[in-house]
Order: structure tokens, then C-alpha cells, then sequence
């Protein structure tokens, strides 16, 4: 059962390995981000540009404040999350160092899934999280459509399909806004909920957009 396959990828993200996991867009590789050994083996994966940022995933809004610097009403992060964006914050001395060295701001997650929020509560830290995919490559839907990574992962969580697998909208990914700068909002990747998040953000708490 499902307490039994949190407790199973837990225990291999909390012995340095990577794991595929469902969330609420498309399929992730996941470790733990306090594991800069765990943190390069993603890299080399998927043989990612290595200035290119890794996002935190974790399982509660609460915990958000632990890992980043908060200038946005505590409101407006329950208004978007848990859900398909990403938010980016100024990072706090909580987090690895060696995480996106090259970066004062982190990406945060906290996927609408149940399953990955509970694996991110099973885990002492935060998860870095990124698509299931060699770099450049289209985002998956499905465990099958990212078999070239399955020998180099500790655990691959099968959730099924993740919405239509026809739909190239379905692979957009998250959509990713930056709210380091107080009163504005930069969107970073439109993805697949730009347009509510931006209602969000300019109507109900009059965020003005800022150049990208």
C-alpha cells in the first residue's frame, strides 16, 4: 500500500539515492537537496547545464519560511500552493550551500499530489526536485517515457498517466514566478496555470508585473 511506498522511497532518498516520483504535472526525479553528493548525481543524470537551478520540494506551505525569505502575505502562498507553480524566494542560511551555489533564490514546490507531499514530510529536509527527463527533452507523462533513466534511479513510483498524454499542454510543467522583489511578480515559465496565477497575484493582492 501507499504507507508502505512512502516509507520505501524515504528510506532511498535518505540513503543519498534518486527516485522518480508522480506530482500534480508530470513525473520528477527527486532527492534530497541537504545531499550535495544526491544533489550532483541529478545533474549528471540528466545531464544538466549546471548553472541551470534546481527546485525545493516540500510538503507543507508552513514549512516554506524554514528555507526561504518570505516577503509575500502568508495568504497569498496558501492562495497558490499546494498546486502547480513554482515560487521563487530569496533563500535562507537553512538551505545546502551547495544547492544552486551560484543563486540567492530557490524555486519552491509544494505539488497538489499527495504522495510526493508525503514522501517530502517522511524526509528530515526539503526534496530537490526536477522533470523526469534528460535536459532538452520533453517533460513524461508516464514511467515508460523516461526508460533510459530507469537504471540510474533507486525507486521509480509508477502514479499512472499523468493527465493526457496527447495534450502538449500537459507537459508544460509548473508555472514558475519570481517574488523575491516585494510588490512585484516576474513570471519566470508561463507553464500550465499562468493565467490563474496571475489573477492571483495582481487582483487579489495587487502585485504589479516586473520585467523578465
Amino acid at each position: 500500500g501507499w504507507r508502505e511506498a512512502v516509507t520505501a522511497t524515504a528510506r532511498a532518498l535518505l540513503s543519498g539515492g534518486l527516485v522518480a516520483v508522480p506530482t500534480d504535472t508530470v513525473y520528477g526525479v527527486a532527492c534530497l537537496a541537504q545531499d550535495t553528493s544526491a544533489v550532483q548525481s541529478i545533474y549528471r543524470l540528466k545531464g544538466r547545464d549546471g548553472g541551470k537551478p534546481l527546485a525545493i520540494c516540500l510538503g507543507d506551505v508552513e514549512h516554506i519560511h524554514r528555507y526561504c525569505q518570505v516577503n509575500v502575505p502568508y495568504e497569498l502562498l496558501q492562495d497558490l500552493l499546494p498546486g502547480p507553480v513554482t515560487l521563487v524566494l530569496k533563500r535562507s542560511e537553512e538551505l545546502n550551500k551547495e544547492l544552486n551555489p551560484f543563486t540567492s533564490l530557490v524555486g519552491v514546490r509544494i505539488p497538489d499530489h499527495s504522495f510526493v507531499r508525503d514522501v517530502a514530510r517522511a524526509c528530515s529536509g526539503p526534496l530537490a526536485l526536477t522533470s523526469a527527463n534528460f535536459s532538452s527533452q520533453a517533460s513524461t507523462l508516464t514511467v515508460s517515457e523516461f526508460q533510459d533513466l530507469w537504471p540510474h534511479l533507486s525507486l521509480i513510483i509508477d502514479g499512472g498517466p499523468i493527465g493526457d498524454v496527447q495534450s502538449p499542454e500537459c507537459r508544460l510543467g509548473s508555472t514558475v514566478v519570481d517574488l523575491s522583489v516585494p510588490g512585484k511578480f516576474t513570471i519566470i515559465r508561463p507553464g500550465c496555470a499562468l493565467t490563474s496565477t496571475v489573477e492571483v497575484l495582481r487582483q487579489k493582492y495587487g502585485l504589479i508585473p516586473g520585467s523578465s
